[in-house]
Formats: C-alpha cells, structure tokens, sequence
C-alpha cells in the first residue's frame, strides 16, 4: 500500500459529511428513542390517565404519519441547531449540552407546558416524558458535536 492510499483512507470528513454523518446518525437515534418513549411510557400513562376519552393515544395510520412528520422536523431541529450554535459560539462537550438543552426547551418543555396547561397531560407524565427528552435532544447535539466538531475538522 503506497502512502497516497493510505492517506486517502484516513481523510478527515469534510463538514458537508460530517454533518450528513451526523443527521443520519441522528435520525437512527432520535426514531428509537421517541419511539421507546412512546409506547414503554407515554401511552400507557396517557390511557391510563384519560380512560374516559375514547381512542386517547391512539396508534393507527393517519397517527403514524403524523409522527413522521414530527420526527422528520425534530431531527432536523436536533441535528441544525446544534450545529449553528457549535458552529458560532464554538465546540465543546460543554456548549452541546447547552445546544441541546436549548432545543430540549424549544420543543419539548413547550409542548408538555402547554398540554399540561389544557390538562391534557399530568405531572407524572412529565416527570418521565421531559428528562427523557432532555436526554434524546442532548445525545442528539452530542452526536453532532461527535461528528462534526471533536476533532475539529475543516
């Protein structure tokens, strides 16, 4: 092996794949985890809490497209702006978490806020729904930073 193939092959990523690496990587994580989130508690917490609401939680297709949607959106969300945000304020394990804090608090704590608001969810189910998010968006901001960022990779 000459020292060109070798150097080829250890090529640090441009930051177009860095990021393509990321969001696919993102996509795989964040799918899983809303979705184990979902049925291990939110369902079962949410018809167990509204029984008296017909079809509450429900799992059918037009659902299941719903949440496609949902998941497309917050992927990109999850994987964009920590990237903006590691990309202006620089790249640390610390400024992850703080980016993906921030889009834990732009997206989940406002939607289980206002649900709660219109008693359309119940602390118990935030207690468990909010710090797993926490957790999916932070990992999701980490695997940009991962990525992307660590070795700082032009």
């Amino acid at each position: 092996m000459s020292v060109s193939e070798i150097q080829s092959e250890h090529r640090p990523l441009t930051m177009d794949k860095a990021f393509a690496l990321a969001l696919f990587v993102n996509f795989i994580w964040i799918n899983v985890s809303e979705v184990f989130r979902y049925f291990a508690f939110v369902m079962p917490m949410m018809r167990d809490a509204f029984s008296a609401i017909p079809e509450v939680a429900p799992m059918n297709f037009p659902v299941f497209m719903i949440w496609g949607v949902w998941d497309t959106i917050l992927v990109l969300t999850a994987t964009l702006i920590p990237w903006m945000a590691m990309r202006s304020f620089g790249s640390s394990f610390k400024n992850a978490v703080i980016a993906g804090t921030g889009v834990w608090f732009s997206v989940f704590v406002i939607l289980w806020l206002g649900l709660f608001n219109m008693n359309l969810a119940t602390a118990e189910i935030l207690a468990i729904a909010l710090p797993l998010a926490w957790l999916e968006m932070v990992v999701a901001a980490l695997v940009v930073w991962w990525f992307a960022f660590r070795q700082a990779r032009v």
